[in-house]
This record gives C-alpha cells, structure tokens and sequence, in this order.
C-alpha cells in the first residue's frame, strides 16, 4: 500500500477549509485539503452559495497573513453600524430603533461582508499560488486510523496519506468527528432561514440592520450596488413552515411579504438572486480534539446566524490552532499542542453559543408582552454606554 507524507490534511473544502489551507500553507506547512464537492465559484451556477458572510475586525489580520485580504478587499462592503430595530407593536412598524456605531469603540468598520460564493473563488486561486498545497477537489474522507505519532487518513478515491495533524472542517454533520467518536449536542429551534438579495431605493449606508418581530431576525446585510441600486444579503429566519411557504411564492407576493416583515426600512424590496432556505440549530461538540486531530468551525460549533459570530468563531478556531503550530512546529499535532488548543478555544465556544442561543430565543418571542421585555432590553442595553461599548467589542471576540 502507497502512502504519502505530508504535515497537515484537511477535511473539508468550505469557506473555513479554504481558510485554513490558505492560513497554513501561507506559513510554510505542507497542507492537504479534501473535500468531496467541488467549489462553486459562479454565482449563475447551480449549486452556487448565494449567502454572504461577514468578517469581523479581528479576522482580518488573519485574512492578511493568508494572503487572501488582498484579494478579497476589492469586493468588501464595509460594516460600520449594527441596527437593531424592534418592530413587535401591533404593526409592523419600527418602535425602537437602536444603532451601534463601531466608531464608538473603532477606526475601523464592524467588518466587511462578501458573497459566499466569490469567498470560494478568491480562496481557491489563493491555494493555486502555493506550491505546498494540493487541494483535492471531488475527493473525500474515508476514514483514518491515529498512531502516537501521526494519523493515516484513507480519502475516497482510495489514496493514504500519513499526516502530523488532521483537521476537521467538515461541516456539522462532520464524517471526521463521527469517525473519532465525538459526541456533539443539537439544539433544533424550529425555525429555517430564507436567504436571497433585494434591491431597495433607500441607500443602506453601511448599515447592518436587524428587525425583530417574530420567528426570528430579518436581518439585511450591506452589498455593493446592483444594476445600479442599493443592494442588501437578506437572511429570513422564521418558522419552519413559514419559510417553505415563502420560498414557494410568486416573485411578487415574497417582495410584498418582504418588504413587510423588514418593517419598510428600505422601502419596497426586489428580488436579485434566487431564495434558498436553510436550517437554523445549535450544534457543540463535547471536545474539538482526538488524537492527532482538531475540529474547527462547524464540526466544532454552529449556532444561527446572528451577530455574524458564526465563521469569526471559526477564524478564531483557525488563529489559535495557527499560532500553536507556528510555536512548535516540530510538535504539530501532538497530544500538548491539542491539549492547549481544547483548553482555549473550547470554554469560549460553549460561552458564545449559550450566548447567540439566549439572542435566537429572545428573537422568536410572539407574545406582546415578550416583545415588550425585547424592546426595553434592547433600550436598556443600548442607553448604558459602558455596557454597549462592551457588548460590541465581546460581539468582535474580546473575552472580556
């Protein structure tokens, strides 16, 4: 049987995949990465992830020492205020109206948000320009045996590879995490999530904004202009029902229920891409290591998508296991440097999604009087200067 060597194999060709194998070879590791679906990179193509993602300020740096900001930077649309507004009275209309400023606390915009799909296409050029990569599209995971000293990953097409670390990036129902026998707790809400792009006459300026009625946020997401308006990433969270309903509508019935349920904030909203519907849970594993293995990003954790800390904590996850390795390259993988990963990333994780756990139920709230305790918490929050500069830097990953 022929095996091949390397320092690192990768589970999983997303965006924290792509990530990490950008992040890793950039610092001079041997990486491969292996994911059995190949990327979609076109936005007409089928398949395409028409989501977008937001990185937060911290990510940044990260990005960089990748070499993936410069490449991405061209195509940011800048975070600079989270609008938070309530719109749970009898009418769906804005009662309170919250903005958080990152001048507050910043130089710098929140973070800068991009397509899913043209995430994919500048990470995998990225990989192309690393001699150390090989990136192994349309081939998966297999299975893998851990010795003291390495693990022995079997991919699908039947190759062996010995590696120091294995890295799980696989997505929540993660085919690494099941084969190293980690448990992981999900919390299923009920709810789904109608993701698509309108167009809207009002600029949105930069403006992140979340409007609370029930069933979840309406969440409208700053992207540049199309054909010639202002453009915005919707993310729709609501019942489950609900949000099959709504993806079957005619064009013109979803934007009226659109741009009703964003309490008119931009004014009539039209269609620019195709609806897709997702499923919102909580997800933790009980521990993000094994023997020469690492779990990160969704393997690891999925919580809703609110306050955009879904791929920042996977980033996180990646930033920390980075450093680690740079520390002792010569130790990669071994029982001490996993060890002190689970001992740092692990507490955070379990606080943040507890956290965005409280956010998505007090979210869903339907009766008026849970609606009322939402606007006032959101009032009270926002008019306590010490308290919301804090929360907007713990919401950017500060630990305290």
């Amino acid at each position: 049987m022929s095996i091949s060597t390397t320092d690192i194999v990768i589970s999983g060709g997303g965006v924290a995949g792509l990530s990490a194998a950008a992040a890793f070879g950039s610092a001079g590791f041997d990486v491969v990465i292996v994911d059995p679906a190949p990327p979609v990179t076109d936005a007409q193509a089928e398949g395409a992830d028409l989501r977008t993602t937001a990185f937060l300020q911290p990510a940044r740096a990260f990005l960089d020492a990748a070499g993936l900001w410069s490449r991405l930077a061209p195509h940011a649309s800048a975070l600079q205020v989270m609008r938070i507004v309530d719109a749970g009275g009898a009418e769906a209309t804005p009662r309170v109206t919250r903005d958080f400023d990152a001048e507050d606390i910043s130089s710098d915009p929140f973070g800068w948000n991009f397509p899913n799909w043209l995430l994919r296409r500048e990470m995998v050029a990225r990989l192309s320009e690393l001699p150390n990569v090989r990136f192994l599209s349309g081939t998966g995971f297999s299975g893998m045996l851990t010795r003291e000293r390495e693990a022995r990953v079997t991919l699908s097409d039947g190759q062996h590879i010995a590696a120091r670390l294995v890295i799980g990036a696989d997505g929540r129902n993660s085919p690494l995490r099941q084969a190293v026998g980690i448990a992981a707790k999900t919390t299923r809400y009920g709810q789904k999530a109608v993701t698509f792009a309108v167009t809207h006459d009002a600029p949105h300026e930069n403006v992140s904004t979340e409007v609370h009625r029930t069933g979840g946020p309406f969440t409208l997401v700053p992207l540049p202009d199309h054909d010639g308006k202002p453009c915005s990433a919707v993310v729709w969270m609501t019942h489950g029902p609900d949000a099959q309903r709504l993806a079957n509508l005619s064009e013109a019935a979803f934007e009226d229920e659109a741009t009703e349920r964003s309490a008119g904030v931009y004014g009539p909203l039209k269609l620019a891409s195709k609806r897709l519907v997702w499923p919102i849970i909580s997800q933790l594993a009980d521990k993000m290591i094994a023997e020469r293995v690492a779990l990160v990003a969704e393997a690891a954790h999925v919580v809703p998508p609110i306050g955009a800390q879904g791929l920042n904590m996977s980033l996180a996850d990646l930033s920390c296991l980075l450093d680690l390795a740079k520390a002792r390259p010569q130790d990669l993988g071994d029982r001490k440097m996993l060890d002190a990963y689970n001992r740092r990333r692990h507490p955070d994780v379990i606080l943040r999604v507890r956290g965005v756990d409280a956010l998505n139920r007090a979210s869903i709230a339907g009766s008026p009087l849970l609606r009322d305790l939402r606007a006032n918490g959101i009032e009270a929050l926002y008019n306590l200067t010490p308290v919301r500069r804090g929360l907007m830097r713990l919401g950017l990953g500060a630990r305290s």
